[in-house]
């Protein structure tokens, strides 16, 4: 079983990932399950939740969308039929009935579409279908939620007899309204409700001479509300029969618990299967949010996470409008542990939170961020020592808090275990530490623990240098800005450009010369050395980013020629076939009317018939015996080509036709310039330049040099002024 600590968690802000997913359950019960997932105990248990999870995301692109799983909570409901002679209220067996047929038709459409999701459907095989607790629910319960007439013999008894007698009491209220308005001993409202019973609005002095029962006056005592007599003879009887028809419903509500008690647990069986379901909807739609996939889980000891997002640090950015850069890690058998370093705010610790999360996220049951050709291994434990670790309960220091959470390192780790730690023996005496810091990673990593952390001490990058099983790392950044590029390089220690990131915020330079007096030269050295290497790999990772975007431009371009060669050779080979197809009939064309002249000259039938057969027979030899299907073919081709050649035409033609459109359309847009006798013209569309000799009204009169033309104005565009 995986052992996640609560630092852990928040270390990893794990709850933020699950608060988000939570927000996208629409149940109470599911929103309360999303919040307490932790790691699976079992690979079995793991495989299959992320089963579930990437075949729901798969719904999300198919036709065959999962049907609606949300519900109404029945705990209490459930809680209460567990209670012997208890029956519930309509309400909650309406909320019992949508349970069940939600459930029932969520089993169904996963039975019949199990091809597409065949672990959710494993899943939904754990439910029992039956349709008996709908029902009987039915049976009893109409559709807007009251008790049905034919629930009962003597509810539909009652009831009718309550229909008689409410018909008698407004028929005796209608009569002693009409008497006593009659009268005049009414106000102008003329009757009220009182105790939900209808009464007439009896002016008070009037009250003592209409017969009935006073129930009420109002506010200003000038109006007695009273029920007449005989409507209030007919109003008791209602009373009783509205006793009896309560009495009769409380009877078929324990008829109706008595007959669904039995089915208690498979209530519950059913509230649980859709809460569940809700929440592998709440993780699929948080994995659609973020690109995550299932990467492939491997036996062999191998953590290998390409262009991983950390998920929270997307979802903010993508909601500002901001790039977020993914990395590339890997661990296995012979790199197992990394130690990144480099300048503050390069992005190390966000590396390592990223790989933390995401391993803890795939452990839990959620997908990733990665490319789908990323693996990892299912570890037993994941340690992590990430931010501010001041206890302030427990009055201890940075460093002893450090201290102590090694302690707990050094108790739990072994082969199985990824281990992640920023800042790596900080707090204490920079040599002290960094000696302490430097046994405890050796320790780690004889206990052939995966793990990454990020460190200033050059003593940890210079034994990660040493040690076989482990590298070094560091984040790029931009040789001439120092500015971070958030990309992360695998096998060479960071500087940590201590001097330039001063003098590049404006530290003047003779104190930082100073500085430098104070430390080793050779320190002064080895960090210039490695800030130097690291600024030939920027410059490398630039270079052959520039060279992967040619290369693979030069390819796109390949192809498309290949493309295009194909095409044309293609329509070259269909001509050909066209072209020689035609000259053979011109050929028959040419033999067929050199036997017509002989004839014409010599009417001899036979030789005609004769000389007719020769050249048939020897255009047959030629010809190779074609079966009805390459005929057909054929056809096929050659129609093809000839409209291919009609639509190119028509092509040709059409962008003729805009062209002149346009040229037209442009030339009624140019302001229009009066002519003038010795101007320079030439004919709308034409191409010959003429002399303008002769204007006479509209008509006017162009000389080419070797002809006159007589046109109208209209047709004429200027081109040069008399000169």
């Amino acid at each position: 079983m995986i052992s996640i600590t609560e630092k852990t968690r928040k270390d990893l802000e794990f709850d933020t990932v699950l608060q988000t997913v939570s927000d996208r359950c629409h149940t109470e019960i599911g929103k309360e399950k999303a919040l307490a997932i932790v790691p699976f105990s079992t690979k079995e248990r793991l495989m299959e939740a992320l089963w579930q999870t990437s075949e729901y995301l798969s719904s999300f692109s198919n036709n065959n969308a999962l049907p609606n799983h949300g519900f109404e909570s029945v705990t209490k409901e459930i809680k209460f039929i567990g209670i012997e002679d208890s029956f519930l209220e309509v309400g909650s067996f309406q909320k019992i009935a949508q349970l069940s047929e939600t459930a029932n038709t969520l089993l169904l459409f996963l039975k019949k579409f199990s091809d597409y999701y065949p672990t959710l459907n494993q899943r939904a095989l754990e439910v029992e279908y039956t349709k008996f607790i709908v029902q009987k629910i039915e049976e009893v319960v109409d559709k807007y939620g009251e008790i049905k007439n034919n629930a009962s013999a003597d509810l539909i008894h009652i009831r009718k007899e309550m229909s008689v007698v409410r018909g008698k009491v407004n028929q005796s209220f209608g009569m002693a309204l009409s008497q006593y308005q009659s009268l005049g001993y009414l106000d102008d409202i003329k009757e009220s409700f009182v105790e939900n019973r209808r009464v007439l609005a009896v002016l008070a002095m009037y009250r003592r001479k209409v017969k009935g029962s006073i129930l009420g006056s109002s506010k200003t005592g000038s109006i007695a509300y009273i029920e007449p007599e005989a409507t209030l003879r007919y109003s008791r009887e209602l009373s009783n029969l509205e006793y009896e028809e309560r009495e009769e419903i409380t009877r078929i509500l324990k008829q109706l618990t008595n007959a669904i008690r039995p089915y208690k647990e498979l209530l519950n069986q059913y509230q649980d299967f859709l809460s569940d379901i809700d929440v592998i909807a709440g993780k699929a739609k948080y994995a659609f949010k973020i690109n995550a996939i299932l990467p492939t889980i491997t036996t062999e000891k191998r953590l290998f996470f390409r262009d991983a997002y950390h998920p929270i640090l997307y979802l903010n950015n993508t909601n500002k409008g901001e790039k977020t850069f993914p990395q590339t890690i890997e661990l296995d058998n012979t790199s197992r542990i990394i130690v990144i370093s480099g300048p503050n705010a390069g992005g190390k610790t966000i590396s390592l939170k990223t790989i933390g999360l995401l391993q803890l996220m795939l452990q839990s049951g959620l997908l990733i961020p990665v490319h789908e050709r990323s693996e990892t291994f299912i570890f037993d434990r994941i340690l992590t020592d990430i931010g501010d670790n001041q206890s302030i309960e427990n009055h201890l220091s940075t460093y002893s808090y450090r201290l102590k959470n090694m302690n707990y390192f050094l108790k739990k780790c072994n082969a199985k275990t990824l281990f992640l730690i920023d800042e790596f023996g900080t707090g204490s005496d920079p040599e002290l530490g960094g000696a302490l810091a430097e046994i405890f990673l050796e320790e780690f990593y004889h206990r052939e623990a995966f793990g990454i952390i990020t460190t200033h001490y050059s003593n940890l990058k210079i034994l990660a240098n040493e040690l076989p099983f482990a590298s070094n790392a560091n984040m790029l950044f931009d040789e001439k800005t120092l500015e971070p590029l958030y990309q992360l390089i695998l096998g060479q220690a960071g500087s940590s450009f201590t001097f330039e990131v001063a003098q590049k915020n404006g530290i003047p330079y003779g104190l930082i010369n100073r500085a430098k007096k104070k430390i080793e030269g050779g320190k002064i050295r080895f960090d210039k050395t490695i800030a130097t290497l690291q600024k030939e790999r920027s410059k490398m990772e630039k270079t052959a980013t520039n060279l992967k975007e040619e290369e693979s431009k030069a390819r796109e371009e390949g192809k498309k020629m290949e493309t295009i060669n194909a095409k044309i050779q293609d329509k070259l080979e269909r001509y050909q076939e066209l072209y020689d197809s035609n000259q053979r009939l011109i050929y028959m064309g040419q033999k067929v009317d050199d036997l017509a002249v002989k004839y014409f000259q010599n009417k001899d039938k036979k030789v005609l018939i004769g000389e007719l057969l020769k050249v048939i027979e020897i255009e047959n030899a030629k010809r190779k015996k074609v079966s009805a299907k390459e005929i057909k073919e054929k056809e096929i081709v050659q129609k093809q080509i000839v409209e291919e050649v009609t639509v190119k035409v028509d092509e040709i033609r059409q962008d003729k036709k805009e062209k002149k459109i346009k040229a037209q359309k442009v030339a009624a847009e140019k302001p229009k310039v009066v002519l003038k006798v010795g101007d320079r013209v030439r004919m709308i569309d034409g191409k010959a330049v003429g002399t303008l000799d002769n204007i006479e009204k509209n008509k006017a009169t162009v000389n080419y040099g070797v002809f006159t033309s007589k046109v109208s104005l209209d047709n004429l565009e200027f081109v040069e002024a008399k000169k």
